[in-house]
């Protein structure tokens, strides 16, 4: 009797050994690349019974998965779109490669995205506004040469497509409280650190799905309610983000409960995760877009 169980114990562990002996695989992770012309993109690579998952965030629109890749060790080949191709090697914490699009090719690398998992402080400061109503002063345009931006009756309004415009001050974890007035067929966006984009839309339904329409984390995240849409009053957002944990509060409506945002979304002003950044405004889409009382609470620890 114990020379069989012995010797099942024995078979047990040569079945193991296989299991034991495979490597991780080194692109699995999410990954954050600053590209040139001060233009940001991520990756987030799970694996599954062998296969690899993959979502690619381009430089601006919306997260979606690459089904055409092939992985030879430790090169991948990832085919992003009819002329876009990355070819990447995984060495530790980086991925490093080219792009090449057409007959362009660049450089590229990737850095590991931080986990950025911390608890909420126990105390916040006291809110303080970060537009005067009066000015511009605490903000400035992306592109000053397209900027239609202006304070006008104590409101920052957009008046015509053009310039994105960003705080001068930047911020780690915070609440925000904003309220905007978005018309009928407009479009912006409140970005938390300048890279994870609060949708802001009245465009068509059929225009956006659900991860894509207003309150939602761009791309990736859904509001857990479909409120009223009611383009042309004044709403509001209450924002708080904690490390990549956010949680959003639409117009008195909890719609997103301490979620974790993957990775940036499309027109982030960089790839720098672990670090503060401001926020900002989407001017570059459509104009007529009007915010008030802009008020941050930044974290004490």
């Amino acid at each position: 009797m114990r020379h069989r169980v012995a010797l099942v114990m024995l078979a047990g562990l040569v079945c193991l050994i296989p299991a034991l002996s495979q490597k991780p695989n080194s692109f699995v992770g999410r990954w954050d690349f600053n590209l040139a012309r001060n233009q940001a993109s991520w990756l987030g690579i799970t694996e599954k019974d062998g296969a690899l998952d993959i979502w690619y965030q381009p430089t601006g629109g919306n997260v979606y998965p690459v089904k055409d890749y092939k992985q030879e060790g430790s090169r991948l080949t990832l085919n992003l779109n009819r002329n876009l191709t990355w070819e990447l090697t995984a060495a530790g914490e980086r991925l490093t490669g080219t792009q090449k699009r057409g007959a362009n090719e660049m450089q590229i690398t990737g850095v590991r995205a931080p986990e950025l998992k911390r608890s909420e402080p126990k105390a916040w400061s006291d809110p303080e506004p970060l537009f005067d109503g009066k000015d511009l002063n605490g903000w400035e345009p992306t592109d000053p040469a397209q900027s239609h931006w202006t304070a006008r009756d104590g409101e920052l309004v957009n008046e015509a497509h053009g310039s994105n415009i960003k705080s001068t001050r930047k911020f780690d974890d915070f609440k925000l409280h904003i309220e905007f007035n978005c018309p009928d067929d407009g479009n912006s966006g409140v970005y938390l650190r300048g890279r994870y984009e609060v949708q802001l839309e009245y465009e068509p339904l059929s225009h956006n799905p659900p991860e894509r329409r207003i309150g939602s984390i761009y791309g990736f995240l859904t509001p857990a309610a479909d409120l009223p849409r009611k383009p042309g009053t004044w709403e509001s957002y209450d924002v708080m983000l904690v490390g990549r944990t956010v949680t959003i509060v639409r117009d008195g409506v909890l719609t997103i409960d301490h979620k974790e945002i993957p990775g940036i979304t499309g027109g982030a002003l960089d790839a720098n995760e672990g670090d503060p950044g401001p926020f900002y405004l989407q001017g570059d889409h459509t104009g007529g877009l009007k915010f008030r009382n802009i008020r941050v609470q930044a974290a004490k620890r």
